[in-house]
């Protein structure tokens, strides 16, 4: 977005005035990483209670995680350079005998991937 200074007609003071449209995407990726969207994110990953991924996290260990990493995380997903772990195979029983496979994510990815869903 670029802008240019101008001057009042009558004098006064110089105002800048934007030329262009802002880009509406550009501000997406700052509101779904926002403290408001991560809290919501994180309020529906507890309340699945899942088990832990490749990590060995539980949920209940993941606040303390967030508050020390999330500025981190943030700027990798800002800057498209995040990196999530490998989702963790375990095999459930099926009610028909068997069993199936079932992908467990991590903490972090599902509640860094729970913000993108929000706003979709």
């Amino acid at each position: 977005m670029s802008s240019h200074n101008t001057t009042k007609p009558n004098g006064g003071v110089p105002v800048r005035r934007v030329t262009e449209s802002p880009n509406p995407d550009e501000r997406l990726l700052e509101w779904i990483l926002s403290r408001a969207n991560i809290y919501q994110a994180w309020d529906q990953v507890r309340a699945n209670n899942g088990a832990p991924g490749v990590d060995h996290m539980a949920v209940d260990q993941f606040a303390a995680f967030a508050r020390d990493k999330w500025p981190t995380i943030r700027q990798s997903l800002l800057a498209g350079t995040y990196q999530p772990l490998p989702v963790k195979r375990v095999l459930i029983p099926k009610s028909s005998g068997g069993k199936r496979p079932l992908g467990i994510p991590t903490v972090n990815s599902y509640c860094t991937s729970y913000c993108f869903v929000l706003e979709c």
